[in-house]
This record gives C-alpha cells, sequence and structure tokens, in this order.
C-alpha cells in the first residue's frame, strides 16, 4: 500500500486544538520558519557525543557517555525480558502463544514500521511466535497519545482484533514519538521537556492497557536537516533525543511515575530501554555502522518524513537488525524464542 505524508497544516492545527483542549502548562508561540535546508548540521550524534556536552547535556545513550544502561537497568532488562513468552488471549505462557510486538507513534513511525513489518516478516530468524502489529498513527503526535480518552487507542484496539491478538498478548512496544512544530514550546530544554512529559503519559497508558507489557523500546527522530516546513526541523529534531534519555533515566532512578518494578511500590510503567538510534548528521557518516540520510532518503514534500520506500526501509533494516542482536531482545525475538515454566 502506497503511504503519503500527511498535510503539514493538518498535523500542527491537530497538535495546537489538542494542547488548547488538554490545557497544557506550557507556551503555545509562534511557529517560525525552518532553517534553510542542508546536508549537515555540524551537530554530533548523541551516541558519539561522549562526555562533551550540547546545552549543558553530556552524551550517550544513558548518559555519562554511555551507550549501554547501567548495571542495575540492565538486570531490571534481563528479568524482565524473561517474562517475554509466547501467550494465549488470557495472557498464559503457551507453546502455541503469541508474542505481540506493537508500535505506538506517528506518521514516521507508522511509515517505518510497516516496512520493518514486511522485512521481518519474511526473515526466516524471527519466530512465528512473534506477532508484529502497527499501532502508530498519521498526524498523531505524542501530545495526542497521552491523553486517555483520544480516539488513537480505539483504533489501537481495532489493529489488535484485525491481527487476532489480544491486549494480554501485547509484551513489547516500539514507541517512537515527536511534537508537532515543537519551536512553538520553546527552545531546548522546554520543546524537549514537554515530549518528556507526554512521553511518561503515553507509557502510563501503555501499562493500563496491557498488563503484560513488559519492555517499551524508545527511538527519537531521524535527520531533518533538509525540512522545509516548520513541522519537526533541526535542531528539534536531534534534541528529542534528550527526552527519550530523560525518560529513561528518571525510570532508572526510581521516580514512582515509572515504576515497573512491584517490590517498589504500584507498577505505572513498563521497563524503559533505547531501541536503535535513528540519527545522523545528514551525508556526515555516523562513526560505527557509516549511516547516512541524504537528499534521497527523505521526503521531497518536507523533507521531515522519510521517502518511501527507501528512507523508510533504512529505518526498518536498522530496527530489524536491532531486535535480533540486542541482548534484551533477540531472546524471544528470533526462532529460539523459550517458553516459561508451567506452560502448556
Amino acid at each position: 500500500m502506497k503511504h503519503h505524508a500527511p498535510s503539514v497544516a493538518l498535523l500542527i492545527a491537530l497538535a495546537l486544538a489538542t494542547s488548547v483542549r488538554a490545557q497544557q502548562p506550557f507556551p503555545a508561540g509562534p511557529i517560525n520558519p525552518p532553517p534553510p535546508p542542508r546536508d549537515s548540521t555540524g551537530l554530533t550524534p548523541l551516541t558519539e557525543l561522549g562526555t562533551t556536552t550540547y546545552k549543558g547535556e553530556d552524551g550517550g545513550l544513558y548518559g555519562g557517555g554511555k551507550n549501554e544502561p547501567p548495571a542495575t537497568h540492565a538486570a531490571a532488562a534481563r528479568k524482565q525480558s524473561a517474562e517475554i513468552v509466547p501467550r494465549d488471549a488470557d495472557g498464559k505462557p503457551a507453546k502455541d502463544g503469541k508474542i505481540g510486538v506493537l508500535s505506538v507513534g506517528m506518521s514516521n513511525t507508522t511509515m517505518e514500521y510497516s516496512v520493518f513489518k514486511r522485512l521481518a516478516e519474511r526473515d526466516p530468524e524471527m519466530s512465528s511466535r512473534v506477532v508484529l502489529v502497527d499501532g502508530a498513527q498519521g498526524g498523531k503526535t505524542a501530545m495526542v497519545w497521552a491523553r486517555p480518552e483520544a480516539p488513537v487507542w480505539q483504533e489501537v484496539e481495532a489493529r489488535l482484533q484485525r491481527a487476532v491478538i489480544t491486549a494480554k498478548q501485547v509484551q513489547v512496544v516500539w514507541l517512537k514519538q515527536a511534537e508537532a512544530g515543537p519551536g512553538r514550546l520553546g527552545e531546548f530544554p522546554e520543546h524537549a521537556q514537554v515530549l518528556e512529559k507526554h512521553l511518561v503519559g503515553i507509557l502510563n497508558l501503555l501499562h493500563q492497557k496491557f498488563p503484560n507489557l513488559r519492555i517499551a523500546y524508545l527511538s527519537s527522530r531521524i535527520y531533518a536537516g533538509l525540512a522545509t516546513t516548520p513541522l519537526n526541523p533541526e535542531p528539534y529534531a536531534y534534541e528529542s533525543a534528550f527526552a527519550v534519555r530523560w525518560v529513561i533515566r528518571d525510570q532508572a532512578d526510581g521516580k514512582p511515575e515509572l515504576n515497573c518494578d512491584p517490590a517498589r511500590g504500584e507498577v505505572k510503567s513498563p521497563l524503559v530501554l533505547w531501541g536503535p538510534y535513528l540519527w545522523a548528521d545528514g551525508v556526515r557518516p555516523r562513526k560505527g555502522d557509516g549511516l547516512v540520510w541524504t537528499k534521497q532518503d527523505l521526503s521531497p514534500r518536507d523533507g521531515t518524513h522519510p521517502a518511501m520506500p527507501d528512507g523508510a526501509r533504512k529505518v526498518a533494516k536498522l530496527l530489524l537488525n536491532f531486535f535480533k542482536m540486542d541482548p534484551y531482545s533477540k531472546r524471544w525475538f528470533t526462532v529460539a524464542s523459550p517458553v516459561a515454566p508451567g506452560s502448556k
């Protein structure tokens, strides 16, 4: 099916209207035009920033220049990963059960996940017990998903039904979100703090709706230096990664609203980890994997959405490789998915 980027005006209007209805405590400033399109920005990927700082924030996906979770968070991830097993419709472990993997996010997310789904379902290494469901929806930004009454949640239920999977079988989420027109929310860190707040709200709702959800993998935006609209240009796309990092850091630090350990009180959230980090500085190859974002990878409509299918395929391949290689996902994502003791 051919995908089209949604109307930029519609996305921004929806986000503005939602913020008014929800009475969010942040300023709704003017929407300024994006900087002139450029092939690279000179910014350093978070994975390479190390202990150098960007506007007071050091580098590393998990802070302190580190791209791996701290020991206590890694231990929690191993514990949660061990609980991800095939489950029947009632959520009980079962050899012939399913492991639901749901995407949640906006237009970029659904474009990328739909291609990932096609690639993964043809990959002989993916377990037949894994069921991929694209819950992401065009034009539905973080502030929309953070509202429990938003119709996006009913649409997710409908998509799960079509995939013949229940809420109790959903055990993993890929969450990639953004805000429309982040420049109106203030400069860094203000706009990233708004996104952070909404990410926490989404995680809380995900826990409420999916009782066996164990891990939420978060990703931030792709390169947007060629953006021609104020929808989500640079440096906002780059800076959105800090919102993800703050959420993970707060959970690791024991913030109650992100608690995933019943031994520490009421559980409010799944465990949160980084998924694939998707940003690279345009045509400048990223260290380690050589990732670049060229004009051909981005939509000619706005330079913000990935081009279909090539740009979306680039993210899809990163996501597929991540699930196959990540120490907390490969044990259930690949063919040798284990089944918990006592399963039928």
